[in-house]
């Protein structure tokens, strides 16, 4: 069965899932997109030869028409996942669906409820489930290799032009134009580690503030506008150089891409000139917090510690578990796992991309769309990891741990 597939939210993420359908003719297609951007929809569509009946501008009205394909990649902003995924799902789509579910918890129950009713294959875009590196990690955790993990110290490093690309100029910035960080970037890092533990977070609590990305910090003579700044040669932060400095190696994908649609020197110094992404990271309108810890209690007792920070080179996370027999140390493509028994340390490598959307998410997005794709293609669920159940209790825990950091508080995540 070759599974056929409409896309929702044309923009880096519905791009990217598509284009893993692209390269699997024998196995999936793309027959129908629902975008509002001209340039991004008419662009995916020419890419898979959609016929124009099937190119929308809006996903209601690919909602209101008939049921043209199998199943529905979700891929919206932030806070429009919640109605289209309720209204397709009715309609009898099966769902991609891009993470977070919703911005707040109300809407995640209310998502994850009304999919359920209609029985819909349903898979969340945790991708980091699904990549070999988490795969390989998992069966050594799960043999009982190291014994029984009694902590976890996991570290998400952003990357310092990252956190000012897509958390201080982008898309990302403000939690009532998305959702706050931890949901945003660091979901899937709660997520993971309830997958790798093995067990449900019972209870949370954290603390991060927005510390840095703040006028007061603004060095002394810069403008507001890093093409106006006498300062930005020697700024970490400088868009010109980062933008320029990518689009001068040819390269015009993403971050490019997400800037400007000429992705040319022209096109970025315009962009620079005039668009979100050429403001000075001092004098943004962001207000989500740029370094974020949480402690998290499992249950049966064991814990975690979880670290975001935008305040390191761009990597892989790091990640460390202990064990009653043995430990992990992972960093995204080598393992090493000690013995406490002989003493020995045995080093597994698993070859990476990189751990960026532009990488792919170290093959966790082809991984993701592979197993969509099979389970949708044999009606069986087995292949999803990332299903209804668990996801919504992991975006609990997250905006339980966002509760305890603005209050000062232990929450409990409660199912």
């Amino acid at each position: 069965m070759t599974v056929s597939y409409v896309v929702v939210g044309a923009g880096q993420r519905g791009t990217s899932y598509a284009k893993w359908v692209g390269e699997n003719p024998d196995r999936a297609r793309v027959v129908g997109v629902a975008e509002p951007r001209a340039h991004q929809r008419d662009g995916l569509a020419g890419r898979h030869t959609i016929p124009a009946e099937r190119v929308f501008t809006t996903w209601q009205e690919l909602a209101e028409a008939p049921r043209l394909a199998d199943a529905a990649i979700v891929a919206t902003q932030d806070t429009d996942h919640v109605e289209p995924v309720i209204s397709l799902a009715a309609k009898g789509y099966h769902l991609l669906v891009e993470k977070p579910l919703a911005p707040d918890e109300a809407d995640c129950r209310r998502l994850v409820d009304a999919v359920r009713a209609t029985g819909v294959l349903f898979a969340v875009c945790h991708v980091m489930r699904y990549r070999p590196y988490t795969r390989l990690l998992k069966e050594i955790v799960d043999s009982g290799r190291i014994g029984d993990v009694v902590s976890v110290q996991h570290l998400e490093p952003v990357g310092w032009w990252h956190q000012a690309h897509s958390f201080v100029r982008g898309n990302w910035r403000r939690a009532d134009l998305a959702s706050f960080m931890l949901l945003a970037k660091s979901c899937h890092d709660i997520d993971w580690l309830r997958h790798v533990v093995g067990r449900p977070i019972e209870r949370v609590s954290s603390f991060g503030s927005l510390t840095h990305f703040r006028r007061e910090h603004q060095p002394a003579g810069a403008a507001d506008r890093c093409l106006d700044c006498a300062v930005e040669p020697d700024c970490p932060y400088s868009a010109t150089r980062l933008y320029l400095g990518v689009v001068r190696t040819g390269h015009t994908g993403w971050p490019v891409s997400v800037i400007t649609d000429e992705p040319t020197e022209e096109g970025v110094l315009r962009a620079l000139r005039d668009g979100p992404y050429g403001r000075c990271v001092y004098a943004c309108d962001n207000d989500v917090v740029d370094h974020q810890v949480v402690a998290m209690e499992f249950a049966g007792g064991r814990t975690a510690t979880f670290t975001m920070t935008g305040f390191t080179p761009t990597s892989d996370r790091r990640t460390r578990i202990f064990g009653t027999r043995g430990s992990i140390d992972g960093d995204g493509e080598q393992l090493s796992v000690c013995d406490f028994v002989t003493g020995r340390t045995e080093e597994l490598t698993v070859a990476s991309a990189g751990m960026d959307a532009a990488a792919g998410h170290g093959g966790g997005d082809d991984a993701l769309m592979d197993a969509f794709t099979t389970a949708v293609a044999t009606g069986d669920p087995a292949p999803i990891l990332s299903g209804p159940a668990e996801s919504l209790e992991t975006h609990l825990a997250v905006f339980a741990a966002e509760r305890a950091r603005c209050s000062g508080t232990v929450q409990r995540v409660i199912p």
